[in-house]
């Protein structure tokens, strides 16, 4: 049986309740009016009782079905909905008790976030360079970097392509680390044949409005029932009762402040739409596969373009499609590259400027460009072209022919 749902009244039938409080019974409208005393907004929500009725505004039913509804789609042993993938990074390392004096192991090759919650948790992030064909941290490259300090490892499957996992989870078994994922382009993503967040260690994923799946701000954290248990009272004031639980029929007034938490928690109208974007991710996902598939056969026998890597053992989530520029074989550099394709009406991002390149930890650790070779090398000469639910047939075609000329052009 399907929900329903109490529907809006319709214009012809809104017209006639707005109309007593435009013209008051026996009068006309005036000719002149003095300007009013209040300002008037453009677009304010008309938000009726029909909404309010259909979710709890705060963390309630709705919440806790997409944390299962979203275990279950990847298999997860468990899920707990946050507001953000920053906030799921963070409780992760806070729930570990990772702190002052530790060091948490990362790339250079991520949104600020990912290395920022280390930060929060007064801890020294210690990165690590990336591999030339995915981007993602070397795994090679992560045991030289391991002290008695590093309690943990965040490996970022950039842009959608998991990271090699096995020689990670090794080297943590190795050194009695934990390894926190962050998966804020990853859903949905397999590496040799399964999910990435179907594990038991901790995986932060996104629903931020540019996501395979958005809840307009958002995120999860997966891992096994027993840490999410104590990652729950983390994330909301460190209380021992959520909201729903105390307010609630059945529930109790009564909560006990364990440690000072955050707050964190997803409201059940974000979980709502999470939950209607879950059944459509797959539909989401083929179309990002024929756009991917579109520009691979445009872009992968020219010269002067690299097109994303995707290795055999897992599939891509295709969250970006980072095209990088063989600047030998043009005449113009990236940025050049951008501001042509801008003028041909294509809108165009890079990702990401790699962490060591910000004032903030250049710094504070001293890094140059030159700290981080494949990083830095590559972030020189990338692009990332659209890729959304919203393009169609003719708009990728565009996209297509204005690489395509752009190249033409300036080909040395």
């Amino acid at each position: 049986m399907g929900t329903e749902y109490a529907k809006p009244a319709p214009s012809h039938a809104i017209a006639p309740m707005l109309s007593p409080l435009l013209h008051p019974a026996g009068t006309e409208p005036r000719a002149t009016r003095t300007a009013r005393q209040e300002f008037l907004p453009f677009a304010p929500p008309l938000i009726g009782e029909e909404e309010i009725n259909e979710v709890w505004i705060t963390t309630g039913p709705k919440t806790k079905r997409f944390e299962s509804e979203f275990a279950a789609y990847l298999g997860a042993p468990s899920a707990l909905a946050l507001n953000s993938c920053t906030a799921g990074l963070h409780t992760a390392l806070v729930t570990l008790g990772v702190g002052p004096g530790d060091e948490v192991i990362s790339t250079p090759l991520t949104f600020a976030s990912s290395v920022g919650v280390i930060e929060h948790v007064r801890a020294r992030p210690v990165l690590v360079d990336v591999q030339p064909d995915t981007l993602n941290i070397d795994p090679i490259l992560i045991e030289a970097k391991v002290t008695p300090h590093t309690k943990a490892i965040i490996p970022v499957h950039f842009a959608g392509h998991p990271v090699d996992l096995d020689p990670i989870r090794e080297t943590a078994r190795r050194y009695g680390l934990s390894i926190v994922e962050d998966a804020a382009h990853a859903l949905p993503a397999r590496y040799k044949g399964r999910l990435i967040g179907s594990s038991d260690n901790p995986v932060a994923f996104s629903f931020y409005a540019t996501k395979n799946l958005t809840t307009g701000e958002g995120g999860m954290l997966t891992a096994s029932p027993e840490f999410l248990e104590r990652a729950r009272v983390v994330s909301l004031h460190g209380m021992s009762r959520d909201a729903w639980n105390r307010y609630a029929k059945g529930g109790t007034w009564y909560y006990e402040v364990l440690l000072p938490g955050f707050k964190y928690n997803m409201t059940d109208i974000q979980a709502a739409i999470g939950l209607w974007q879950l059944r459509k991710l797959a539909r989401f996902e083929q179309r990002r596969r024929e756009v991917v598939a579109a520009y691979n056969r445009a872009f992968s026998h020219e010269d002067a373009l690299e097109t994303p890597a995707e290795r055999r053992e897992v599939e891509h989530a295709w969250h970006l499609y980072v095209l990088r520029l063989r600047l030998e074989v043009l005449r113009i550099d990236r940025n050049r590259f951008i501001e042509e394709l801008t003028s041909r009406n294509i809108g165009t991002s890079v990702h990401f400027i790699p962490i060591h390149l910000h004032p903030y930890y250049r710094d504070k650790y001293a890094f140059t460009p030159e700290s981080f070779p494949i990083a830095y090398a590559n972030y020189r000469r990338m692009v990332s072209l659209p890729l959304n639910l919203q393009l169609s047939d003719a708009d990728v075609a565009d996209v297509i022919d204005a690489v395509l000329d752009v190249v033409r052009r300036y080909r040395r």
